[in-house]
């Protein structure tokens, strides 16, 4: 093993759980960035919302991908020569990432007023659902 692994201790512990320790050491070697902000949003129990703050990105600058649980966002806006006297908006290529449960589908996006919303909804099977049993 190459890399610090930081679960291993449990590892004995926990039979069939691999993938969420490598889960766990993938988001704790992630390098963090304010940019773009974002908010992630709980319409209810089955809805959530992922907003990001987009401001001078159009529908062709960003991309929204799905890989396994996965939720991958990326900007690039296409190289500009405007000759600014002064540029406050950053405008800076980015990528965020956001690990997924398996219940989870991805909705759909909408671009509004410089806000993206990517829009998820958590899809419980039925063999999942609690059922009730009636007493004879």
């Amino acid at each position: 093993m190459t890399h610090l692994d930081i679960f291993g201790q449990f590892r004995p512990f926990a039979i069939g759980f691999d993938r969420y320790f490598e889960d766990l050491e993938r988001m704790s070697n992630i390098p963090t960035t304010n940019y773009p902000p974002y908010n992630v949003v709980k319409v209810d129990d089955e809805h959530f919302s992922v907003e990001l703050a987009v401001a001078g990105f159009g529908k062709k600058d960003i991309s929204i991908t799905k890989e396994k649980n996965v939720l991958i966002i990326e900007g690039k806006l296409e190289d500009e020569s405007k000759d600014f006297v002064h540029k406050g908006l950053a405008s800076r290529a980015f990528k965020r990432s956001w690990t997924l449960s398996d219940d989870i589908v991805i909705e759909g996006a909408e671009l509004k007023d410089g806000i993206l919303s990517v829009n998820l909804e958590k899809v419980i099977p039925e063999e999942d659902k609690p059922v009730e049993i009636k007493i004879s």
